[in-house]
């Protein structure tokens, strides 16, 4: 179990953000000069609104401890490749999708800390292990920030092959997702089923939550139906691999502790929450 703690996994989820960077060419970046009021209010949804609506889930549910830090984790964890896709599907804006992620997932290794940083002095108190702010900082950069940088050198030095191979590497991240989710789930499965009955609903609210606001947020704002449908699933979808792996490093090589839990249980709501917004989104002009 070490073994898959303390390789499997990051090697996991850096293949994953790999397959994210083969998916980016340099226009998914320029395109935040060109539409910056779209782009802004769905980075300030991301890296402000989550984390704040989800202390207040945490507070609201009574939810303590080590699952409290790892609702912190997870709301610390941009969008993944699984929001763009969303995205496509809700006939939102893709181009904005994919930005966002793009640029959001290389702030990780700043905000991830920090937010986890404020998590684990708030929750865990006199019982919380000393956290490295910058420890944590340069792990994240090696494994969000090289691979996405490294996947997106290679799409733009081999743009024909690195095309043909995104769908297959696409779908191997796939199956690392679900592995990496069913992993933590099933080794702390008697721990799962005794806080379902609170975790279900908590995750549940957040996540419909932040759709609603990631919606009024924008539209408020006067933005297109389109962006309004995008930030509302960029906001409400976040990347739960990222959130397993981060759990599973701090916690001290003891495969997947409760820390890990919100993120694991996130990975399946997510999907059954996010279906009925998919099929409104797909009606709206």
């Amino acid at each position: 179990m070490d073994i898959l703690v303390s390789v499997v996994l990051p090697l996991g989820l850096a293949f994953i953000m790999f397959s994210l960077g083969v998916g980016l060419v340099p226009d998914d970046f320029l395109r935040v000069l060109r539409r910056t009021v779209a782009f802004l209010t769905g980075a300030l949804c991301q890296i402000i609104l989550i984390p704040v609506v989800t202390f207040g889930v945490i507070l609201a549910f009574g939810i303590s401890g080590e699952l409290a830090v790892g609702f912190m984790i997870l709301a610390a964890c941009p969008g993944g490749v699984t929001s763009n896709v969303i995205a496509r599907l809700s006939k939102a804006d893709v181009a904005l999708s994919v930005s966002l992620t793009a640029v959001i997932s290389l702030t990780s290794m700043l905000t991830v800390p920090l937010i986890l940083g404020f998590a684990f002095g708030y929750f865990m108190e006199a019982s919380a292990t000393s956290i490295s702010i910058t420890g944590t900082a340069v792990t994240m950069f090696a494994l969000t920030v090289v691979p996405v940088l490294l996947g997106l050198g290679l799409r733009a030095a081999l743009p024909g092959p690195m095309a043909r191979g995104e769908p297959i590497l696409s779908r191997i991240a796939t199956g690392l997702f679900v592995l990496i989710v069913l992993a933590a789930l099933a080794s702390n499965w008697a721990l799962f089923v005794q806080n379902l009955p609170s975790l279900g609903p908590a995750i549940t609210c957040l996540i419909a939550v932040l759709l609603i606001i990631g919606f009024l947020v924008p539209a408020m704002l006067r933005r297109t139906v389109m962006e309004a449908k995008t930030i509302s699933i960029e906001t409400g979808i976040q990347n739960s691999t990222l959130g397993i792996t981060v759990a599973a490093l701090i916690g001290g090589q003891q495969a997947f502790t409760a820390f890990a839990l919100p993120a694991a249980v996130y990975g399946i709501l997510m999907y059954l929450v996010v279906l009925p917004a998919i099929l409104w989104f797909r009606r709206l002009d």
